[in-house]
């Protein structure tokens, strides 16, 4: 079931958001006690995002309110996705949108963590890379690529030579001394890999494609998946079974879920 401002939505209701894909939107995963890690910087997500894409401000006891409504019954763990658009929006002249609602949808959870992904590189940089928008053609083209290719995914690689992000995750190293690396880059501030900078030391740094290969092991990280280990880049492959990574498994999994 989704809801749209607490709502049972409609067709109409979504069809705006279909035809334009204009929007921004959080995932977020409950465990089966509804509690979410990160949910507060998640809502700090909505409302910076909301600042940016529509010029408004975003009441976050609302989006709770429907959190909450949305897993009410819900068993076991899961996946929300909460999407503010308006369904005014149009193509001729998106300006005239302001109103924008707040839609909230759930799914099962997969395990946590899938197994090993292959990445493979592609040039690429997403539109206003620091907002999770609903605009993903381009990175949903650039993985099917890949996955034509014989990947799992594909690894961003922006005009500057320099790694960046996945298609929909964030991306961390471990060097040869053992030491979480993220690459500087423009690339989606994503919850999972700040909750793990605040529990893990790290440093940031610029990464060419060649010095990303050469790690010692590699990682993606979103909300849904945890800290999911790559096997490989592009022909380069990357341990799976690095101590470090177990390490951040268990620091991710340390952090207490809040209640929405």
């Amino acid at each position: 079931m989704a809801h749209l401002d607490g709502k049972p939505v409609t067709t109409d209701d979504v069809l705006p958001l279909a035809l334009t894909g204009y929007g921004h939107f959080t995932t977020m995963r409950a465990d089966a006690n509804h509690r979410i890690r990160g949910l507060s910087l998640h809502l700090d997500r909505l409302v910076r995002d909301c600042g940016t894409v529509w010029g408004a401000a975003l009441d976050t006891g609302r989006v709770r309110q429907f959190v909450r409504q949305a897993l009410a019954g819900q068993r076991g763990p899961c996946v929300v996705r909460v999407t503010v658009y308006d369904p005014a929006v149009a193509v001729g002249h998106p300006a005239a949108a302001d109103q924008p609602q707040v839609l909230v949808t759930v799914r099962p959870a997969g395990a946590m963590p899938p197994p090993p992904l292959r990445a493979r590189s592609v040039p690429y940089e997403r539109d206003l890379p620091q907002v999770k928008h609903c605009g993903l053609f381009g990175a949903l083209h650039v993985r099917r690529a890949a996955q034509l290719a014989g990947f799992d995914d594909a690894l961003f690689v922006g005009p500057d030579g320099h790694v960046s992000e996945g298609a929909t995750w964030n991306v961390g190293f471990i060097d040869d001394a053992g030491t979480v690396v993220w690459p500087q880059a423009p690339v989606l501030p994503g919850i999972t890999m700040k909750l793990l900078q605040q529990q893990v030391e790290h440093r940031i740094t610029p990464l060419t494609l060649a010095r990303a290969k050469g790690m010692r092991a590699a990682f993606a990280t979103n909300t849904s998946i945890g800290v999911r280990a790559l096997t490989a880049i592009d022909d380069a492959p990357l341990a799976v079974d690095d101590p470090v990574l177990s390490t951040l498994r268990e620091a991710y999994l340390s952090i207490p879920g809040e209640e929405p």
